[in-house]
């Protein structure tokens, strides 16, 4: 496990509500990650409990921890966003990694 592992455990998604077109893209792709609240927009949620359910974090700016095997779901979720609301930046620092403000 390198480095290149180490920096991706570490990676975390949150999603501007105020962007968020309620297309449930994210939610297709990765539904253990995103989920569309009753108010028809996304949220995310952290890695549910063994045996457990994950509880959406409806705060706004809440962010969950990017399990690396699902990843590439996110920023497939990041890429395909209508809304552009899908921000994936590194614990560690808050550089965005992947979604509308990620460089390069």
């Amino acid at each position: 496990m390198g480095a290149q592992h180490e920096q991706l455990s570490e990676l975390e998604v949150w999603i501007d509500q105020d962007l968020c077109t309620g297309d449930g893209i994210c939610a297709q792709y990765a539904p253990d990650v995103f989920e569309l609240d009753i108010d028809g927009l996304a949220y995310v949620k952290p890695p549910a409990p063994a045996g457990g359910e994950a509880e959406l974090l409806t705060a706004p700016g809440a962010t969950a921890p990017v399990p690396l095997p699902l990843l590439n779901d996110v920023v497939d979720s990041a890429k395909e966003c209508p809304g552009e609301c899908i921000h994936v930046r590194r614990a560690a620092d808050g550089v965005e990694v992947y979604g509308p403000d990620a460089a390069g």
